[in-house]
């Protein structure tokens, strides 16, 4: 891990983003649980008061795959299993879980692909969510560690935005992924910190 801060964390110009936490991603037997992804659910939840009781805007993604038509055909092709069951517009299954359910005042963007940018309206959300420009920080929860989290992760990197990987907050499908991702975001595309070291931060600790 960097032994180096490459730059301080300011919760005034941070956002929240709660990946993926959906049913069918969490529940126990889901069609494409993540163990892990529950195990942190804890975690997540503090993260989410406490950012809620700062002021810290909250945005949530749900990943989105429809009966009618074959939205992602290459992430099928990957995981045949999609191509019938999982993530269905309309179902419960796609829903963020009851522990994280979002306020009405949040926003929950639907996304097609891994990464939470990709063709959704997440840059302009974030950029306007504490006023013009106001967010140079997004810290990154949810499933899975190395694919859609990380596909974010860099993606919110290569638009300038700081970013902040919670390593025991974002669940992976298996310990040796889930490390791989955390040592290459803590290189070269952001922060990698606990969910206390995170909350500290927030209420009041400073660099």
């Amino acid at each position: 891990m960097c032994n180096t801060i490459p730059w301080e964390f300011d919760k005034s110009k941070a956002a929240l983003l709660v990946i993926d936490m959906q049913n069918d991603f969490v529940n126990e037997g889901a069609i494409m649980e993540v163990p892990m992804a529950r195990e942190y659910l804890p975690n997540m939840k503090r993260i989410l008061q406490s950012c809620r009781s700062h002021n810290i805007p909250v945005i949530y993604t749900k990943h989105v795959l429809y009966d009618h038509m074959e939205i992602s055909p290459l992430e099928t092709a990957y995981n045949p299993k999609l191509k019938e069951v999982g993530m269905r517009e309309g179902t419960l299954g796609v829903e963020i879980v009851d522990e994280l359910t979002p306020l009405p005042n949040e926003f929950v963007i639907s996304k097609h692909r891994y990464d939470g940018f990709h063709d959704t309206p997440m840059e302009t959300i974030i950029n306007n969510s504490r006023g013009l420009n106001g967010v140079d920080t997004v810290i990154i929860v949810g499933t899975v560690t190395n694919v859609c989290c990380e596909s974010t992760a860099r993606s919110a990197f290569n638009r300038d935005y700081k970013v902040v990987f919670v390593s025991d907050a974002n669940g992976g499908l298996d310990e040796k992924s889930h490390q791989a991702t955390l040592t290459i975001i803590e290189k070269v595309f952001g922060r990698v910190m606990s969910t206390h070291e995170l909350i500290n931060k927030i209420e009041g600790e400073h660099e």
